[in-house]
């Protein structure tokens, strides 16, 4: 499933690229271009070769900026280590990006309550980033508490979707 889904990002990206492509006539790059093209046509063929943005690649964890918590709780999930990890070596790496941390809970609970408790889950993730060296003026908390459900049912299935921080970045 991952190589048909690579495959099909490679051709949609293809037929942009062409359909984007200018009716004019050019000469033929020079013998020397024509094989640094062709290595790079190779390269791109390269089964595992991403092109394009590290947050589009599935494989990569820069692709996953949503981190999921159990009911009640704003301990960050063992296996959202990574991901939190990799999104602060990129903030590390690029500081004029910037993200905003967006706390989220399910339907359950006072509004009040739902506000806190998005922001204990939102401060949980910046405060793994903070230990990870991405400084504090990258990152903005702030909370919606029940008021932005992704999932709008009245069971557990919903509520899962719910209960959540969305790492948006909004200076790259």
């Amino acid at each position: 499933m991952k190589l048909f889904n690579r495959f099909l990002i490679l051709a949609l990206f293809s037929i942009t690229i062409a359909a984007c492509g200018t009716a004019t006539k050019e000469e033929a790059p020079p013998a020397d271009d024509q094989q640094a093209q062709q290595d790079q046509r190779a390269a791109a063929q390269d089964e595992g070769a991403f092109q394009g943005s590290p947050f589009d690649d599935p494989n990569n964890p820069l692709s996953k900026r949503t981190i999921y918590f159990e009911f009640d709780s704003s301990d960050v999930p063992a296996e959202d280590r990574e991901v939190i990890t990799a999104h602060a070596e990129y903030l590390v790496a690029n500081p004029n990006a910037t993200v905003v941390l967006e706390g989220h809970a399910d339907e359950r609970g006072t509004r009040e309550y739902n506000i806190a408790l998005g922001e204990r889950r939102a401060k949980a993730v910046s405060q793994l980033m903070l230990l990870q060296g991405v400084a504090q003026s990258q990152m903005d908390v702030i909370s919606f508490g029940e008021e932005r459900p992704v999932a709008l049912g009245h069971d557990e299935a919903a509520w899962r979707l719910n209960r959540r921080v969305e790492i948006l970045y909004t200076g790259n």
